[in-house]
């Protein structure tokens, strides 16, 4: 089990962004969708564009600004690699076929005692090359080489109510119809780039390093 590493005092997260389909109401917390890449939490991101285009669907939508005070958090920072892909296949719900396996196990298990963590974006472009993965389609040297090339920015995700405490709202403001309609203009030529690019590099990679059966049978 994870102890977690304890933040220094004064320690303060670069400028946060989150984005609400309907606004915060009431105190922020840690309930997202369960099936999230870390699972439930208050989802950051460093990258302004990231969570406006998940939010551009919607009329009521709000985009916040917002400051961390790491002070006293556990905090894990993860780096891309298969830890970071296998612990968002356990919280994907990509390995309830193997529940109770030594690897589920050691995933389900891997935040535990953590108030926030720190890892790579994995939105709808890298989740076209994740489900490849998950799905057989793809080997693990295909992955990483293909989170290696499409660096979308770190979200920041705060697990537990104390990690939520120490958040600040700086800024909130709406999005216009027609900002959101430039949003879906740009997300949708963003998608299509990334997964022209992952398919490139999928293709170099199809004969090098293991799936994801080979992985998890394995029990590595």
């Amino acid at each position: 089990m994870n102890s977690g590493n304890i933040i220094a005092a004064g320690t303060v997260a670069p400028i946060l962004y989150h984005g609400s389909k309907n606004g915060i109401i009431g105190d922020i917390r840690p309930i997202s969708r369960r099936l999230c890449d870390f699972g439930q939490g208050f989802y950051m991101g460093t990258e302004k564009m990231q969570p406006l285009t998940l939010i551009c669907n919607f009329p009521n939508a709000r985009l916040y600004t917002l400051k961390v005070d790491m002070s006293g958090l556990r905090v894990l920072d993860i780096e891309v690699g298969m830890d970071w892909a296998l612990l968002i296949a356990y919280k994907r719900g990509k390995m309830e076929h193997i529940k109770d396996s030594d690897i589920w196990c050691k995933y389900a298990a891997f935040l535990s005692n953590y108030d926030m963590v720190i890892g790579d974006i994995a939105n709808d472009r890298l989740f076209v090359v994740l489900d490849r993965f998950f799905s057989g389609e793809i080997t693990d040297a295909a992955l990483i080489a293909c989170l290696s090339a499409l660096k979308l920015g770190k979200q920041y995700v705060a697990l537990s109510e104390r990690a939520c405490g120490q958040i600040v709202i700086v800024e909130e403001q709406g999005i216009s119809e027609n900002e959101r309609h430039a949003l879906r203009v740009e997300s949708a030529a963003h998608r299509q780039e990334g997964i022209r690019r992952a398919e490139e590099i999928c293709k170099k990679h199809r004969r090098d390093g293991s799936f994801f059966d080979e992985i998890i049978e394995s029990g590595v």
